[in-house]
């Protein structure tokens, strides 16, 4: 595996791990922006594997994924602007 290889698998595993913190603090702490965060790395996570494994995904599921990535990392921001 060449060098940049090896940072791309080490950023993903660093996206699960946020996506699972992410997803214990929306289910153990009851905060509903680490719900919308974990759905933003899990879907991350969705695009690096893809990229990775060289999946045949079409551009515009691509470009859905990352509207609906954005979108909720947009909430959680508002949520966490609030002091929810």
């Amino acid at each position: 595996m060449d060098v940049a290889g090896t940072i791309q698998l080490i950023a993903t595993m660093t996206e699960v791990v946020i996506a699972f913190v992410a997803f214990l603090i929306g289910w153990k702490k009851k905060k509903l922006y680490g719900w919308f965060i974990a759905v933003t790395f899990g879907i991350f996570v969705i695009f690096d594997l893809a990229r990775i494994f060289a999946l045949d995904v079409a551009a515009d599921k691509y470009a859905l994924l990352l509207l609906i990535a954005c979108l909720s990392m947009l909430y959680a921001m508002w949520l966490l602007w609030k002091g929810e």
